[in-house]
């Protein structure tokens, strides 16, 4: 696989937050049938089921970034220090979500749906398919750029500690995410000095 763990990991992580801001955006504005007009509430419930469902997803995307952590190289004890917890603490609640991901980077982690529902069929996909996944990704971060007037946005090179994708665009506006994917080291072999590597993508994910 030519993409590192901690880069499919901060892509997870990328993935969820997009999620989560998209679930939060709906929440700001009052809908104009929301409220009767003595004040009450017209669907009792609803509200607070959004509410409920923005916080699951604000807890995977704690999970997706402890997960990062931890595919980049950091300890339990690390873990367990920003948080404000021993480590062992840290272990029990973040050890499952890691092993999930893991799982989810072998070929034999499962198929479709039956194996875990949409969400995990989802993650796999991201494993496998990075590039494609940041170019989604990309999409969505450029639309609200445009909206908000840009932001200046980053990739995720500097926080991976790995090197860019050889003849990616550069780190910047217009590929906010995919431009910060970080490909692993070639080992082993060396290709002809001059001789090109293989395009972001080819030859599988």
């Amino acid at each position: 696989m030519p993409y590192t763990d901690a880069a499919r990991a901060r892509l997870v992580m990328a993935y969820d937050a997009c999620e989560l801001a998209e679930l939060a955006r709906a929440a700001v504005p009052i809908g104009e049938r929301e409220l009767n007009s003595d004040g009450t509430i017209r669907s009792p419930g609803a509200v607070l089921a959004d509410a409920a469902q923005l916080l699951a997803l604000a807890q995977r995307f704690f999970e997706a970034a402890a997960v990062y952590e931890r595919t980049g190289g950091a300890g339990w004890q690390l873990v367990g220090d920003i948080l404000n917890v021993p480590a062992r603490t840290a272990h029990a609640r973040f050890a499952r979500a890691e092993a999930e991901f893991r799982q989810g980077l072998r070929p034999s982690g499962g198929t479709g749906a039956a194996d875990g529902g949409e969400r995990d069929w989802l993650r796999r996909y991201m494993a496998e398919e990075p590039l494609e996944t940041a170019l989604d990704l990309d999409d969505w971060v450029l639309r609200h750029q445009a909206a908000e007037g840009g932001c200046g946005a980053t990739g995720v090179t500097a926080a991976s500690g790995a090197a860019p994708v050889p003849g990616a665009a550069p780190v910047s506006g217009a590929a906010p995410v995919s431009g910060g994917l970080a490909r692993k080291a070639v080992r082993g072999a060396t290709r002809a000095a001059g001789s090109p590597g293989p395009a972001p993508g080819a030859g599988g994910p």
